[in-house]
């Protein structure tokens, strides 16, 4: 039964090794020509004052955890729509059902703030 999957370990195998050679061929093939002004951090034309790493806000997170988590509903919400006539009643249920719990847990974080911009 593993041996249906021998192709796609094959397929997965000779990928990796194509983009590992593609960027070694590129790092010994390219050109590089290293200056100062080129090796120092470039941050929208600034030059960079304090440390780079810094403590952020835990709301810059929080919106980049919701973005992902309603990006992912589209995701489930695609294949859905290509198929609800052949799912019918049930089908249309389902998604309802799972629209309203993204809707709950939309407003909750509506409701906790965590939609608000400062």
């Amino acid at each position: 039964m593993l041996w249906q999957y021998v192709p796609i370990a094959i397929m997965l195998v000779l990928s990796m090794g194509l983009a590992a050679l593609i960027v070694a061929l590129g790092h010994l093939v390219g050109p590089s020509r290293p200056t100062h002004r080129k090796m120092i951090p470039y941050e929208s034309g600034m030059v960079p004052i304090g440390p780079g790493m810094r403590r952020q806000p835990i709301r810059f997170y929080r919106i980049a955890m919701l973005f992902l988590l309603f990006d992912i509903e589209v995701v489930f919400l695609l294949p859905w729509a290509v198929v609800s006539r052949k799912l019918g009643l049930f089908g249309f249920i389902e998604a309802l059902i799972f629209i309203a719990i993204l809707l709950v847990g939309y407003l909750y974080a509506w409701k906790g703030g965590a939609l608000e911009w400062e």
